[in-house]
């Protein structure tokens, strides 16, 4: 009888557990942390000089139609040139003007608050607020207090007017509504604040309450806030882009950063205050030379300055909107 001499395998003791925390799951890893954004510099030093180029637009505007005998003679043609067709005018525009009160302030102010802080952006609700605040008391300060009117013309003409304050507190609102809005709806409040401005800049002019410079005056002013609350936009107020997708193909999915409805919107407002800006440039050469321009000094200089407060504004609201869109996306 054959035996078999192998060795049979020893029993192995049961594994007991030891004490402590179980290891987690391999498929429970946690996710990869998204990175904290960061601010782009070039954008930030161009609002800068954006909101410089503004204050001295406004020193500019004083000093050419305030301070000198042509210019005030040009802008008190325009003046003077509103009482043509101001009835039926006046209808339109006292509405607008109308709409300009405390409260609308202090709602337009809260509602741009409110998008902020919806969004988190609490040191933007924050800046809005100053912004507001920090355009209408510099039009107002230098209007009562630091600028004064000259009597260059013939008479007394009243005393200074630059910068107005119905349209600094109109674009001053919507600037804030523009800053504070989410990226893919500034587009859309930039057109819509750049028309309710103009629309109140113009009314002004109707009702024979500004002159054509004081409408342009409070219009640099609130863009020098606007690039200034830009260029110091902080990390916490920067646009936060989706998470990359994988498309079946295996490519991923491009962040929401680039907006070319944005772009097109804001070179077509450029576009817009370029042809406006060189007609009323030529037709306020013309009236400065005396020269024929087919209607009557007083009507052509009114819309010339009709013209140049739309040039201003379309501009204005333009350059806002690409530097909100710039200063806002993070570094990549």
């Amino acid at each position: 009888m054959n035996v078999d001499t192998r060795q049979q395998p020893a029993a192995v003791p049961p594994t007991v557990p030891l004490a402590g925390p179980s290891p987690a799951p391999q498929h429970a890893a946690a996710r990869p942390q998204r990175p904290a954004p960061r601010v782009r510099t070039v954008p930030r030093v161009v609002a800068a000089v954006v909101a410089l180029v503004a204050a001295v637009g406004v020193a500019v505007t004083y000093r050419l139609f305030v301070t000198t005998t042509l210019g005030q003679h040009v802008d008190e043609l325009a003046r003077e040139g509103a009482v043509h067709g101001q009835d039926d005018l006046w209808r339109v525009a006292e509405p607008v003007l109308d709409v300009v009160s405390v409260s609308f302030v202090v709602l337009g102010v809260g509602a741009a608050m409110a998008v902020a802080l919806v969004r988190r952006r609490w040191v933007l609700a924050l800046q809005v607020a100053v912004l507001v605040g920090g355009a209408n008391l510099t039009t107002q300060v230098l209007k009562h207090y630091v600028l004064d009117r000259p009597d260059l013309l013939e008479g007394w003409n009243g005393s200074n007017s630059l910068p107005s304050g119905h349209t600094t507190i109109a674009a001053s609102v919507s600037v804030a509504l523009l800053l504070a809005t989410p990226r893919s709806w500034r587009a859309v409040v930039a057109v819509a604040g750049g028309a309710y401005t103009a629309a109140t800049g113009v009314s002004t002019l109707v009702g024979q309450w500004h002159r054509p410079s004081d409408v342009v005056a409070a219009v640099l002013v609130v863009l020098a806030w606007g690039a200034l609350v830009c260029a110091l936009t902080p990390a916490s107020s920067l646009d936060v882009a989706p998470r990359r997708r994988r498309l079946p193909s295996g490519e991923s999915r491009p962040h929401a950063f680039a907006t070319p409805g944005s772009s097109v919107v804001a070179c077509l407002m450029l576009l817009g205050a370029a042809v406006a800006g060189t007609l009323s440039a030529a037709a306020t050469l013309r009236l400065v030379r005396a020269d024929t321009v087919g209607v009557s000094p007083d009507i052509g200089a009114y819309a010339t300055g009709a013209l140049a407060v739309l040039a201003v504004t379309a501009a204005a609201f333009g350059v806002l909107l690409l530097l909100r869109q710039a200063t806002a996306r993070p570094r990549d």
